[in-house]
């Protein structure tokens, strides 16, 4: 499975699990330029959830949320302030989902981050 096809199956798997738990998927790789795409946009309880997502095949060389440097959180945030400048939103806030698919799937759901 080539690293596109490992994105996409988290992504789907990112979607499933935020619907199960009362989310509102809103839009799916929002594109802002080059480097700016939002994964996921999501609704939860009047606040809209700008979710990257990160997958990985396995945690040999650490877990999917460690692989979010600061240079990826910038293209983020700049993703958050295109989106909101085009939308009348009140409250946000950006989130993780980190999926490992091996040995078993894992999703570990970090809510809220800075970097």
């Amino acid at each position: 499975m080539n690293n596109k096809k490992i994105g996409n199956a988290g992504e789907d798997l990112a979607c499933r699990y935020l619907e199960k738990n009362g989310y509102k998927i809103l839009e799916r790789n929002k594109h802002y330029s080059r480097f700016c795409e939002i994964d996921i946009i999501a609704e939860y309880k009047n606040t809209v959830v700008f979710v990257e997502v990160k997958t990985r095949k396995t945690n040999s060389f650490g877990t999917p949320a460690e692989a979010i440097t600061k240079t990826k959180f910038e293209h983020i945030k700049q993703g958050v302030q295109y989106y909101l400048t085009e939308h009348k939103v009140k409250d946000f806030r950006i989130d993780v989902v980190g999926i490992t698919l091996k040995p078993e799937i894992k999703i570990e759901h970090l809510k809220n981050i800075y970097l």
